[in-house]
């Protein structure tokens, strides 16, 4: 897009949380540019008694590089994850309809990410979802830490832009977790190259968790065993989300059991459904969990952090705001994606 474009940032119900925290920063970068600070479009989302629900943009966006914002796991207006997923569809739709030049989704946490593969007889809903929102109008995606980068595959137009939560996580890791005898961990052998990373950028050991989980039953984990050594050691154990929480609670008692010390979680996508914050209750006030640092990618109410002193949010507001001021601008954005300490908003 060129400068002479406008800019339009907009959000269903369930994202105007989120579009609060990156407005100022986008302003901030439009202005540090010598362009005019925005407000956020205003447009209006309505359900009717038989649960239907409509958008309307109540602004001119013709010609407008429009950013939606929508954070699909935000349940606190009442709607569920299918219903913040109407809504956005819908308003994708009254976008195009008024005639956006480019319409652009922000979505801190891709909806169906684990429906990515098939077990038996069940679609691939992720790829379902991918293709409603190329039928709906969407020309790119911006997510963060999208579960399986094999969904990019499932779209055949939009180009998906995966955001790192690691960028932020990692800097808060150096400054407030002082440990010498920090290891790495992971999980399950399928966040081995996520925990990798960070075991690389810390300088510190690499150990994993070999998990077996029954797929015939929902939270249902058979076996767990560490891999390497962590008697006397604190454990950074690293995820890209927590949804019921019961991988990473099972990873703590066992580390635990194998001598670990103090132990930490670090993930991007800290949702904490069902039974989740009750296991971390349960870790924290045994001494057997020191803190998880998660994005605020994910919504949680304001008082969230003194309810739960185990956790601790981390801001990526202004790394989206930046990733929107590059693209709005065309400029590249490949350093905000791979060099995790990159302050400004160019690439060189």
């Amino acid at each position: 897009m060129a400068y002479g474009v406008g800019i339009s940032l907009m959000a269903t119900s369930s994202g105007k949380f989120f579009a609060d925290l990156i407005l100022p920063h986008l302003n901030e970068n439009l202005m540090m540019n010598g362009m005019k600070p925005i407000k956020l479009t205003e447009t209006t989302e309505t359900m009717f008694e038989n649960t239907e629900i409509k958008s309307n943009i109540l602004e001119s966006i013709r010609g407008h590089d429009v950013f939606i914002v929508c954070d699909v796991s935000n349940r606190s207006k009442g709607l569920s994850i299918n219903d913040n997923v109407v809504a956005l569809k819908t308003l994708i739709a009254s976008a195009r309809i008024a005639d956006a030049s480019r319409i652009n989704l922000i979505l801190p946490a891709f909806p169906y990410a684990r429906q990515d593969k098939v077990w038996g007889r069940e679609g691939i809903t992720a790829k379902m979802f991918a293709q409603e929102l190329e039928l709906c109008g969407a020309n790119t995606i911006i997510t963060l830490d999208i579960h399986n980068l094999a969904i990019v595959g499932f779209f055949d137009k939009c180009v998906v832009e995966n955001l790192k939560g690691f960028r932020d996580l990692y800097k808060y890791i150096l400054e407030n977790i002082d440990s010498p005898n920090l290891v790495i961990s992971s999980p399950d052998v399928g966040g081995i190259k996520r925990a990798t990373l960070f075991a690389t950028e810390l300088k510190r050991n690499l150990i994993t968790i070999y998990k077996e989980r029954s797929y015939e039953k929902v939270d249902c984990i058979d076996k767990m065993e560490v891999i390497g050594d962590v008697k006397g050691k604190d454990v950074l154990l690293v995820d890209d989300m927590i949804d019921t929480g019961g991988t990473v609670y099972n990873s703590v008692k066992i580390l635990k059991e194998k001598g670990a010390n103090k132990i930490y979680i670090a993930c991007s996508l800290p949702f904490f459904n069902g039974k989740a914050c009750a296991r971390m209750d349960e870790l924290y006030n045994n001494k057997f969990l020191e803190k998880i640092i998660g994005t605020d990618a994910v919504y949680h109410e304001p008082n969230f952090t003194e309810t739960h002193p185990w956790f601790a949010s981390v801001s990526v507001d202004d790394y989206f705001a930046k990733v929107i001021f590059n693209m709005h601008t065309s400029k590249s954005i490949s350093k905000l994606l791979t060099d995790t300490r990159k302050k400004d908003c160019d690439s060189k």
